[in-house]
């Protein structure tokens, strides 16, 4: 084998395992931003497809503006995002917003005026509700959502980690 016949083969292993390389270097390589990390769908529908171009086919249309994804891995303009149940694909990065939202995993969570589960419960959010993220400390995140505004105990939450903390 020739070295440009060995330099394409390593390319497309490179393509091809793009996810995996990506998460053991922690940071895209389009982005030095971090990887993994959580995004949110910024057009009213986004097509996930099975590469990271427009020839590759379309395995998944997401129709849910503002739904958080999970970026795995960057390829030029492109990124490897997945949902709350894992399915996904390569969208191009203009359908991507850094805003930061949240998918309510449980049914029937307390919106509290405080992150406390003995303040006052200001709301209640049914599973599937989209909210947006004002800030997260260790336990619990603030949300907006509708007009509604309050704190929201993690662990009834898609689109953050445990150990996110910011504000």
């Amino acid at each position: 084998m020739n070295f440009r016949v060995l330099l394409g083969v390593a390319l497309m292993a490179l393509v091809a395992t793009g996810p995996m390389v990506a998460q053991a270097a922690e940071r895209g390589p389009v982005t030095n931003l971090p990887l993994p990390r959580y995004v949110s769908l910024k057009a009213n529908e986004g097509n996930a497809r099975r590469g990271p171009d427009q020839s590759h086919r379309i395995d998944w249309v997401y129709t849910r503006r503002d739904i958080p994804l999970r970026v795995t891995a960057e390829f030029e303009h492109w990124r490897r995002v997945e949902d709350s149940e894992g399915k996904g694909g390569w969208i191009h990065y203009a359908l991507l917003s850094g805003v930061r939202t949240v998918l309510v995993q449980s049914d029937m969570v307390q919106l509290h005026q405080r992150p406390d589960p003995q303040s006052t419960a200001s709301a209640l959010l049914e599973r599937g509700v989209v909210a947006r993220v004002r800030e997260c400390g260790p336990d619990w995140c603030r949300l907006d959502v509708e007009g509604a505004r309050g704190w929201a105990e993690k662990r009834h939450l898609w689109g953050v980690e445990p150990e996110d903390v910011f504000d």
